[in-house]
């Protein structure tokens, strides 16, 4: 373990510690957190989804940062897009249920209320199931997109802010490898089991864990990007 490793390892501890040890702490975000779940949103995902690719380029590249990495345009971008993913928590978590009694599943919307039983983790699934398969390669493909902007642009605040050019970038994608691995290996195999999970959670705890999650989407990406490079 090298020397940036371990400052790593203790900022990383001594930013989450308080949330631990002191109730009050933890209290005011529980508060802040129900009364503004938007803007904590983009907190929780500018931090953590970047913490992730942060670890990503270490595992590359032997660095957490590095010049022409974008490390602010990369955190306002999973900012965003962790906007656009509590908005899509709300619309699958209301949405899926009421579908599934639409079919005929009458307990359906019921059972995610409940404590823990089959039908609500047959529910969870299902919501995880369409929200991954439906909005997840949307805001994969969009990440990779400013993922790509952010470079092209040396990772300069200033640069992330000019015209992002999306058919180029489409046209110059690795589409097998968003494809093969992105779509094909971490949706079924990671993300749908994974934000099962997350919708057995309590709701106000949802986002969190998908944040937390984000840190090894930030990883896969990361791994991803390698084998695109090969």
């Amino acid at each position: 373990m090298k020397k940036q490793d371990i400052i790593f390892i203790i900022c990383f501890i001594l930013f989450f510690l308080p949330f631990f040890v002191s109730d009050t702490v933890f209290e005011i975000y529980k508060q802040f957190n129900l009364e503004h779940g938007m803007i904590m949103s983009f907190i929780k995902f500018a931090i953590l989804a970047t913490l992730g690719e942060s670890i990503g380029l270490r595992i590359r590249n032997g660095v957490y940062n590095q010049k022409g990495f974008g490390l602010i345009p990369r955190a306002i971008v999973w900012g965003v897009l962790g906007l656009t993913i509590k908005l899509a928590f709300v619309i699958f978590a209301t949405g899926t249920p009421k579908f599934l009694a639409y079919l005929g599943f009458t307990d359906a919307v019921e059972a995610m209320k409940g404590s823990f039983s089959g039908i609500k983790l047959l529910v969870a699934f299902s919501i995880s199931a369409t929200m991954n398969l439906i909005y997840a390669p949307v805001m994969m493909t969009l990440h990779k997109i400013t993922d790509t902007h952010i470079i092209n642009n040396g990772g300069t605040v200033s640069g992330f802010f000019t015209k992002i050019k999306f058919g180029e970038i489409m046209v110059n994608m690795d589409w097998s490898v968003q494809w093969n691995f992105v779509f094909k290996k971490t949706i079924p195999f990671f993300w749908i089991p994974a934000h099962t999970i997350t919708f057995l959670l309590p709701p106000q705890y949802q986002v969190l864990f998908a944040a937390i999650l984000g840190i090894i989407l930030g990883v896969l990406l990361a791994i991803a990007s390698l084998r695109s490079a090969k």
